[in-house]
């Protein structure tokens, strides 16, 4: 049987996690987002739920089901997003942000795992950036690179903290929390198996 991350302790869990497509934090403004709150059995009884200014609501221009798809987006819709259930259950919470600039960073919408390699690349609202992207991490110079990719073999608890990228001629992009959570507190559930029986 395939193994799935289980919380063991000392981190968060939750029945249904909040799923983002397409998977990042950051989003162009005009371009279509979906989320939706997934569980390996049963989700329903979900919604999903937004923060923004002091105010919870739920906004979406559809609703099928637990999933809430937005066709359009504008920067209004920045905010703290949620799965809720009827029980006030809470799933993980997935801050996005929608830009009307011309870049975004993308950047891992969930923790990343100690030892695990972490991805950013930084796109361009209507073109591939290509020499000259510069990366930061809390507003220090990281690397200059040549494919707008930055790539963290192995990541450690060290490299947590607000990234950002930038071109010379297009922008910068805004900054992104990314988190990384210790190997230690995941076991899968294959693994659970073994130790329980």
């Amino acid at each position: 049987m395939e193994g799935h991350p289980l919380c063991v302790m000392f981190c968060e869990s939750s029945p249904v996690s909040l799923i983002i497509r397409p998977s990042r934090t950051q989003h162009f403004t005009a371009d279509s987002l979906s989320l939706s709150c997934e569980d390996q059995s049963d989700s329903t009884g979900w919604t999903v739920r937004r923060y923004t200014n002091s105010e919870t609501s739920f906004d979406c221009s559809s609703v099928s089901g637990s999933t809430c798809n937005i066709s359009s987006l504008s920067t209004s819709h920045t905010g703290v997003y949620w799965c809720q259930s009827e029980s006030e259950g809470r799933s993980n919470s997935v801050n996005i942000t929608v830009h009307n600039g011309a870049v975004i960073l993308d950047s891992p919408v969930h923790p990343v795992t100690e030892g695990q390699p972490l991805i950013l690349h930084c796109l361009d609202r209507s073109k591939h950036l290509g020499s000259g992207v510069n990366f930061y991490k809390n507003d220090s110079i990281l690397q200059n690179q040549t494919t707008g990719y930055m790539i963290i073999s192995s990541v450690s608890k060290s490299d947590e903290g607000f990234y950002h990228c930038k071109h010379p001629e297009r922008g910068e992009s805004p900054k992104s929390w990314v988190s990384v959570r210790g190997e230690k507190y995941l076991v899968s559930w294959s693994q659970l198996s073994l130790i329980a029986f």
